[in-house]
């Protein structure tokens, strides 16, 4: 039955009041979502032993490198699928252009599992590797605002983004989805066995998820925006062009990149990638531990992605949004303090009792290559056990732990001076603070949850129907492609680089500092506006 609602700003809002429709629309749309982002997530949380896997080259530090960089790839050519996706979606449709994506995304991921390592095809394997991570970049750079469009598009206008914030929730569901698989399947084998042949089960799972996700949105129909427009013939015939060409369009697009999608990234992988691989380099916390307190903490704040989405229908997208950025540039720092006295309070407190200071002379130490010197090799030595230090310059190298300087890298003297100083190989499970570990993890899923709730409402509303998969789609994806998805590398870089484990987070400092101020100047109130036009 069509009937008149009232609008958000009081506009007349036509639209169809079927709860069975919407329903499953919101389900398939989402589910789709959390299925997409499972596949894309599963190689995030597997790349320590994806390295070793395809990236063998006797170093931990740089395999694990370069598994992050071919994760980064991935997000390399998400702006390339949002083009390409993009165009198809503005010109032939919301609903087919995101069955495609989501086809392509499940075979790329299904095929990993099925890729030969190292061991028996040699440079052949991470060459696949990237080919595959290639096209799951292509097929995420589509899914994404075909999903929150139309979901929007369906959406009453008073309700769009509380309609459209379960496509955010969905992203922590493809996490959460995820996290479940990898941990169910190591449950149910040995160590051994899962790094021989078990890590194939998550990827190969996707085939069946992805049966499941095609088979409900092929029971959808089109978007009743897009419909509209294609009956009257004012479709665009140059989506890509007419983005950087309308009126005031290019602005929004620079806000968008830098004010909205660089800043609520950085939050989001910080919250996720970040605090991930903080607790098992830095906080020496076994990876089972660590992805259990990721689960506990992502279950914890998972719903306020809804609530947040509900709030900014009823007090604005930009304040909500603001008050987010400006939370984490005051709590970031303090929260990955807390969540390493919580997991490793020993770590903690050898750090401040016995400092390491570095003596070096001129040294060459690339992470992405295996150490020759002994410079070299005390670096990625106390690095790989996620040893905070400082370094002075000097003619001849020499380690200080607290009061004990050792002359040169004698690795045994060096490993014996921590132990003593009481530096941890590994997080002692009677001295953790769980409760500091999950707070600090689930706050930082609030955040992301804070800045990331009403994205899509955000997105949808500052462009115009007719180039809106285009437009929304190349901002979103170059600032979760290039500013999110070089997140891990950048920030473990910085941190090999400095010797200070908590350095790598001035990146996500510095990039939400950006956002903030060009959110604040730039970016308009949208949740009163028209998406029909």
């Amino acid at each position: 039955m069509a009937v008149t609602v009232e609008g958000a700003a009081g506009e007349p809002d036509l639209v169809v009041l079927d709860p069975k429709r919407d329903r499953l629309v919101i389900a398939a749309s989402s589910l789709g979502t959390v299925f997409e982002w499972y596949d894309f997530f599963l190689y995030g949380i597997l790349a320590s032993l994806l390295g070793r896997l395809f990236f063998t080259t006797g170093n931990p530090t740089t395999e694990l490198l370069f598994s992050l960089f071919a994760f980064a790839v991935g997000f390399f050519f998400r702006p390339l699928g949002a083009v390409i996706f993009g165009y198809f979606g503005d010109r032939v449709g919301r609903k087919h252009t995101f069955l495609i994506t989501i086809s392509l995304m499940g075979v790329a991921t299904a095929a990993i599992g099925a890729l030969p390592t190292f061991a028996s095809a040699g440079v052949w394997a991470p060459v696949m590797l990237l080919v595959l991570r290639t096209l799951q970049g292509l097929a995420l750079g589509g899914e994404y605002g075909g999903a929150a469009i139309y979901v929007a598009e369906h959406a009453p206008a008073n309700k769009r983004g509380q309609y459209t914030s379960w496509i955010q929730a969905s992203v922590a569901g493809g996490f959460l989805l995820c996290l479940i698989v990898v941990l169910g399947t190591r449950a149910s084998m040995s160590s051994a066995a899962f790094e021989a042949w078990g890590w194939r089960v998550p990827f190969l799972m996707s085939l069946v998820m992805l049966s499941i996700s095609v088979y409900m949105r092929l029971k959808l129909s089109e978007s009743p925006v897009f419909k509209a427009m294609k009956a009257a013939g004012t479709t665009s015939k140059n989506p890509l062009k007419e983005s950087f060409t309308a009126p005031g369009n290019f602005r929004n697009l620079f806000v968008a990149l830098f004010g909205v999608a660089a800043g609520l990234t950085v939050i989001y992988y910080t919250s996720q990638f970040g605090t991930l691989y903080f607790l098992q380099g830095t906080a020496r916390v076994p990876e089972t531990q660590a992805l259990l307190y990721m689960a506990a903490g992502a279950l914890l704040a998972a719903p306020l992605y809804v609530f947040f989405g509900w709030l900014s229908d009823r007090t604005g997208r930009k304040k909500v949004l603001l008050i987010g950025y400006g939370l984490t540039l005051v709590l970031l720092f303090p929260l990955f303090h807390l969540m390493a006295d919580g997991a490793n309070p020993a770590l903690e407190e050898a750090t401040r009792a016995s400092p390491v200071v570095i003596e070096l002379p001129p040294c060459e130490f690339s992470v992405f290559s295996k150490p020759e010197s002994d410079c070299a090799r005390a670096l990625e030595f106390l690095s790989k056990r996620g040893v905070s230090y400082s370094k002075t310059p000097s003619s001849e190298l020499a380690v200080t732990v607290g009061d004990v300087r050792l002359a040169g890298f004698d690795k045994p003297a060096l490993l014996a001076a921590l132990v003593a100083a009481g530096y941890p190989d590994k997080a002692d499970p009677e001295r953790v603070t769980h409760w500091k570990v999950i707070a600090a993890v689930a706050i930082m899923v609030a955040l992301s949850a804070m800045t990331y709730g009403q994205v899509a409402a955000i997105l949808v509303e500052l462009f115009p129907a007719r180039i809106r998969y285009t437009s929304m789609s190349i901002p979103y994806h170059i600032g979760t492609g290039y500013f999110g998805g070089f997140l891990p590398v950048i920030s473990q870089y910085i941190v090999v680089r400095t010797g200070d484990s908590f350095s790598g987070l001035w990146y996500t400092f510095g990039v939400v500092a950006m956002a903030f101020v060009v959110s604040a100047i730039w970016l308009p109130e949208t949740r009163h506006r028209d998406i029909r036009v």
